[in-house]
């Protein structure tokens, strides 16, 4: 089964060059399947993992940055693939 972590948080505004270039350089404590990194208005960071496990299955995360660059909580959502196709 394949799982997908996603990551989300939102920078002080004006901060969202600096949140990117955290979030590239956080390590996790195990080597996903694919990895990603996306930026939008507002400052804000996504960070998708793929995992090859269970959907209940303890994975590495990124952590909550420290300090002042983040408005708000990070948000944490776990997705279940459900395999390539069409939909309808």
């Amino acid at each position: 089964m394949t799982v997908a972590l996603m990551w989300e948080a939102r920078a002080v505004p004006g901060r969202g060059e600096e949140l990117l270039a955290w979030a590239r350089r956080q390590e996790l404590a195990g080597r996903p399947l694919r990895r990603e990194t996306f930026r939008a208005p507002q400052d804000r960071v996504l960070v998708i993992t793929w995992w090859d496990a269970e959907f209940t299955a303890e994975l590495p995360e990124l952590p909550e940055p420290e300090g002042e660059l983040v408005t708000r909580a990070v948000h944490r959502w776990r997705f279940e693939s459900v395999g390539e196709g069409q939909d309808g």
